[in-house]
């Protein structure tokens, strides 16, 4: 059975999601901890730890699975305009990332985002590319950077240590100005923006940037 979430921050917009970390092999750096991005991960803490809240996020990895998925989670968009793709986890597996290109060429009427560190894998590059290319899809590679650094013309996301050291090209997610809420806004979804920087928040990820900026 299809489970989708509904976060207070995406004004009502659904997600489809898994566990943090255990589904996310682009958190692990080269020297194998976590990069600096994932160290501090919102999906970690919170109302995320709560059993109610991590039951369909580990129900999602199996279900995804099954062969009427795709046709049972096209149907579940019939009445959705915007969609997101992991608010936790990731697409750790080329056959759900495969799953996920067709559903997103299916609902042609719903704007997808798609953030994501699956392009460091080789074999992810393709199906990535598919998606991007589709109109309706917004695929965010995030940068593992916790003090804006990112690749430009690359990286469609960074986290900044506040919201006044952004770059020029940079959009400000405003949530924070608005109760950690969207509020609104549809940024994330909008393919003529380049980067979304999203200035840092929560008592882990602060303690993260203050271990950087003092390395």
């Amino acid at each position: 059975m299809l489970k989708l979430s509904k976060t207070s921050k995406l004004d009502g917009i659904m997600s489809w999601s898994l566990q943090a970390l255990e589904t996310c092999p682009g958190s692990i750096g080269k020297d194998g901890k976590l990069v600096d991005a994932c160290s501090g991960c919102y999906a970690t803490t919170g109302n995320y730890r709560f059993d109610n809240v991590k039951a369909p996020r580990l129900h999602n990895r199996d279900d995804w699975k099954r062969d009427n998925f795709v046709s049972d989670f096209v149907a579940a968009l019939e009445n959705q305009r915007y969609f997101r793709f992991f608010d936790s986890g990731d697409m750790y597996s080329v056959s759900l990332a495969e799953k996920i290109l067709e559903i997103c060429k299916q609902a042609t009427w719903v704007k997808f985002w798609i953030p994501t560190r699956m392009y460091k894998f080789a074999k992810f590059r393709k199906v990535l590319s598919e998606l991007q290319a589709l109109p309706n899809v917004n695929v965010r590679f995030s940068s593992d950077s916790v003090t804006g650094e990112y690749e430009k013309g690359f990286h469609g996301s960074v986290i900044i240590p506040s919201a006044d050291q952004a770059a020029p090209d940079m959009k400000v997610c405003e949530a924070y100005q608005h109760g950690g809420k969207c509020n609104g806004c549809r940024s994330c979804y909008d393919k003529e923006i380049p980067v979304i920087a999203y200035p840092a928040h929560g008592k882990s990820m602060m303690k993260v940037i203050k271990i950087k900026l003092a390395s």
